[in-house]
């Protein structure tokens, strides 16, 4: 895979799935640079098959109501917090195990555990023990040893482990509409606990996370692949940038062409969708990318001009332009090329997710409810996006553009 591609998968879709699901990440996120000698991940088999979904459990005999626990590995992330209170709407008591340094002031009114995933570090997983819960919803889990080490643990005391895992999991991203049964990414030496210089190890750590707990609750895992998580409160600002960049108007520089594939879920419709998952104790592999529609770039950028009623112009720049050199990779969040080895990283079949239940909202919902959380910032924290081209490395962008010359160097200035 040349390494512009391989830079583009590694980070776009990685490091900012680690800070949505509450783990540090990169602030910057790029999308494809020059091209370049390189190997991806090699393909592996994925030997376990979704299994069929089980009924709800019951009632018990007497007509007295059960009382319904769930544990959360993190839960004060970005994802955590909407598992949280969807799971507490449906009647859920719910128990934080983390370590209790983000955001720590959250759920006041909910227990809270403290420890480490590392059982090697601290006091571990040492609060766990001799506790039990209906399910455990894993949403930080990067490492197949800490994995093993907290799936083991709870195999005894609860029903059904929920691991979120991630579409950067599958080897290849060049044939449409591949469903779960695609090969995964595999390690050289699984052994290693490192990301790599370009997070290159993310999806197969994350394909070994999955068999780790699946090793440990034989039938009993739910394995959750999402897309790009979306909505208000994302800490990577990678949705964000687009419906706050329309929002400012003018000239916006538009990736690609207008039909570009998108996938995206709103983090609320996943988090909902988590928790029917577990009072249905459905188990089996899922992808969870959306929306319920095809949504194309072009459609996108349509959904957050008419949020903002902005008068906002899309000037559209071929793939080709913002690949080629001499120039630094350019930041234009979500979007993938259509072509060559990001082909179908838009494109994945989620139909299984949708038949278990998985539901969307409308893009233009997500899209104004995150305009809506980001103009309500402090004005600091919005002159200060993690995401996206700088109003300066659009501008030379667009001119080089126009000049037909390859795009210039980043300077921060606009060229001669």
């Amino acid at each position: 895979m040349p390494s512009s591609r391989r830079h583009f998968l590694s980070l776009t879709a990685t490091a900012g799935a680690m800070a949505a699901l509450g783990c540090s990440a990169p602030a910057r996120i790029s999308s494809p640079a020059a091209a370049g000698p390189g190997s991806g991940p090699s393909r592996g088999p994925e030997p376990t098959q979704p299994s069929t979904p089980q009924a709800p459990q019951s009632p018990s005999a007497s007509g007295k109501k059960t009382k319904k626990t769930l544990l959360v590995l993190g839960g004060t992330g970005f994802l955590g917090p909407s598992v949280v209170e969807a799971a507490k709407a449906r009647g859920y008591t719910v128990t934080l195990f983390n370590r209790g340094k983000t955001r720590p002031h959250l759920f006041p009114d909910i227990e809270k555990l403290h420890g480490d995933r590392d059982p090697a570090k601290g006091d571990g997983l040492k609060a766990l023990t001799g506790r039990s819960w209906d399910a455990v919803i894993d949403n930080s889990g990067y490492v197949p040893r800490i994995v093993k080490a907290s799936a083991e643990l709870l195999a005894p005391s609860v029903r059904q482990y929920v691991f979120i895992s991630s579409l950067s999991v599958y080897a290849s991203h060049t044939t449409p509409g591949e469903d779960e049964t695609a090969p995964v990414a595999t390690m050289p030496d699984p052994t290693v606990e490192t990301m790599g210089k370009e997070f290159e190890n993310y999806g197969p750590l994350k394909a070994l996370c999955e068999q780790a707990a699946e090793a440990a609750m034989p039938g009993r895992v739910t394995r959750v692949r999402p897309g790009f998580i979306v909505g208000p409160e994302d800490p990577t600002d990678r949705f964000t940038y687009w419906p706050a960049r329309v929002d400012r108007g003018g000239e916006v520089l538009a990736p690609g062409a207008p039909l570009d594939p998108i996938q995206i879920i709103d983090v609320r419709d996943l988090a909902e969708w988590l928790i029917t998952v577990v009072e249905s104790r459905t188990t089996g592999i899922f992808n969870a990318a959306g929306p319920g529609e095809p949504l194309t770039m072009g459609a996108l950028l349509d959904a957050c001009k008419a949020a903002s009623g902005s008068s906002a112009r899309f000037t559209w720049v071929s793939a080709k332009f913002l690949e080629k050199p001499p120039g630094e990779p350019v930041d234009l969040p979500i979007w993938a090329p259509a072509e060559g080895e990001t082909r179908a990283f838009h494109l994945r079949n989620a139909e299984r997710a949708r038949k278990a239940g998985l539901k969307f909202r409308a893009v233009q919902e997500t899209v104004k409810d995150t305009l809506s959380w980001w103009k309500a910032l402090p004005p600091e924290r919005q002159s200060r996006p993690r995401a996206g081209l700088s109003p300066e490395r659009e501008a030379e962008l667009l001119v080089a553009w126009r000049a037909g010359r390859a795009q210039p160097k980043k300077t921060g200035a606009l060229p001669p």
